[in-house]
């Protein structure tokens, strides 16, 4: 167990008094007064918009126009920068995915921070060796000099915390961690954590997923709407004590899916395959075929490296050259060699990373919303800002963005609705068929009830509705039927009356462990 539950007073390393900050329109923190303790898993859980990660830049120097003060060690510190906090033993391993693409994996690790040689030179050797033990620490098979681009997003998050593990840091701050790693890296990292409060070190522990909290946390701080709710001890508190601070309303008006009747069959995919590279005997996806109809959500699941992502990919177009199968929408079969082919065939594509693949962060939400619908707001060959707003406007309601304006820059919403965004972006091309990759991760509890909902309207309306989701009762609660694929083959198919946790994870299960299950 690592939830240890301490509270005196020789433990407390860090606070926060009457910490607010503002955006414009927005009082994002509101008089916060925060305690950390060492050897402890410190939660913090919120809505998306309750004001945690900008809590936590404040903590790291990523912001430093606020009001209140930071009590580290019992004396006030300022930090003008990230630097100032690191010097002080404060890491952070940030939600959003805060890598380097085009350096190495060891590149990213040592960043700022590189060895050196005798003379001066980068120390390459020494570089690579390190970052070998951290990898090995986080039992990851990947190569020090790999590009970070070349790997999957779980990869990277775990790059992320073997980046924060390297700076051997006092508080160390972990912004939804587990948002895109499996179940077995969970298992390791949550061992990691525990070995971090053996040592002393104070964890900050942010997540969505509130099973979590009882596996590892010592205590539970809840904010909402940029105030702190309350503070309690882990084992004082239940789940729905705790969705009740966060949302301010009783559990039971949480999202339950409706029964819909399919329709016609929109999308027909036969022996879909993509090759890992040019040349190569080794796929990805191997002669997955399936079918999805008009009002029907297919849930897609399966364990990380099972070709789920890359599945979606291939259907997109992104991949024609190693890729091969037959694509029927409404009975013709298409060819589809790129995006833009995909979008004129009636697919939209949610990708799971929203920030590099799915915004422009800098842009507002407007512009966001009409990037793939362009041609809808042209006016004689130039964009009309007046068209643009009043289409964004128009999805804005459709979807329940908050935003205070449409003018607003994406990069300033919470994850919840910076996602809305993303589907808003969509929905202007009428889609017929709608691929969403892990549509709710990183994303609290009550904004996934509303992206549920949402999706459960769309599919009313009469889209064809793909999506894949890691978490188990999430797929659960949103598809009429779920394939499972493995090793990128499809294993199994359920319909909703015949779903079971059981079933599902062990159809997802490779060989190996089949054998060994049966045993």
């Amino acid at each position: 167990m690592l939830n240890q539950n301490k509270t005196d007073t020789d433990n407390l390393i860090l606070k926060t008094r009457s910490i607010s900050k503002e955006f414009p329109g927005v009082l994002a923190l509101d008089k916060v007064d925060l305690r950390i303790f060492c050897g402890q898993v410190n939660a913090v859980v919120g809505e998306n918009g309750a004001g945690k990660s900008t809590l936590m830049k404040i903590l790291c120097g990523v912001y430093t126009d606020y009001t209140g003060k930071i009590i580290l060690d019992g004396k006030e510190v300022m930090f003008r920068n990230p630097r100032d906090a690191q010097i002080e033993g404060i890491s952070i391993i940030h939600q959003e995915l805060n890598l380097i693409p085009n350096l190495t994996v060891a590149e990213n690790i040592f960043l700022g921070g590189e060895e050196t040689d005798r003379f001066g030179f980068l120390d390459r050797s020494k570089m690579r060796s390190v970052t070998l033990e951290l990898l090995e620490k986080l039992e990851l098979d990947i190569n020090p000099t790999v590009r970070v681009s070349d790997l999957r997003v779980g990869q990277q998050q775990l790059i992320e915390i073997a980046r924060a593990l390297h700076v051997e840091a006092r508080i160390l701050i972990m912004d939804e961690p587990t948002s895109a790693i499996s179940e077995k890296e969970i298992d390791i990292l949550f061992s990691i954590i525990e070995s971090l409060r053996e040592r002393n070190v104070a964890v900050i522990y942010i997540t969505h997923k509130l099973d979590e909290l009882f596996r590892i946390a010592s205590n539970v701080s809840v904010l909402r709407d940029g105030k702190l709710i309350n503070t309690s001890p882990i084992d004082e508190v239940d789940k729905e004590t705790i969705i009740h601070s966060m949302v301010g309303r009783e559990v039971d008006d949480f999202f339950v899916k409706s029964t819909l009747n399919p329709g016609n069959e929109v999308l027909r995919v036969e022996n879909l395959s993509l090759l890992r590279s040019a040349g190569s005997k080794d796929f990805i996806v191997k002669n997955v075929s399936f079918v999805v109809r008009q009002r029907e959500i297919l849930g897609i699941y399966g364990l990380m490296g099972a070709g789920r992502t890359e599945l979606f990919e291939t259907l997109f177009g992104m991949h024609p050259t190693i890729s091969s199968g037959e694509i029927i929408i409404n009975g013709n079969s298409v060819s589809i060699n790129s995006p833009e082919q995909a979008i004129d065939a009636g697919i939209g594509f949610v990708t799971e990373n929203r920030k590099d693949e799915g915004l422009v962060i800098q842009m507002s939400v407007a512009e966001n919303v009409s990037l793939a619908g362009i041609k809808q707001v042209e006016s004689f060959g130039f964009l009309s800002k007046k068209m643009e707003d009043k289409l964004a406007d128009n999805y804005k309601d459709r979807v329940g963005i908050k935003t205070p304006t449409v003018g607003q820059i994406v990069d300033k919403l919470s994850g919840g609705n910076q996602q809305k965004v993303v589907l808003a972006k969509w929905l202007i091309t009428d889609p017929l068929i709608l691929l969403l990759d892990e549509p709710t991760r990183g994303v609290d509890v009550n904004a996934k009830n509303e992206i549920y909902q949402l999706i459960s309207q769309l599919a009313s309306d009469g889209l064809a509705v793909i999506i894949i989701s890691s978490e188990l009762p999430e797929i659960l609660a949103i598809s009429d039927r779920i394939i499972v694929l493995t090793e990128g083959k499809k294993t199994a198919e359920f319909f909703r009356k015949e779903f079971t946790e059981e079933k599902i994870i062990k159809a997802a299960l490779p060989d190996q462990y089949h054998l060994y299950l049966n045993q």
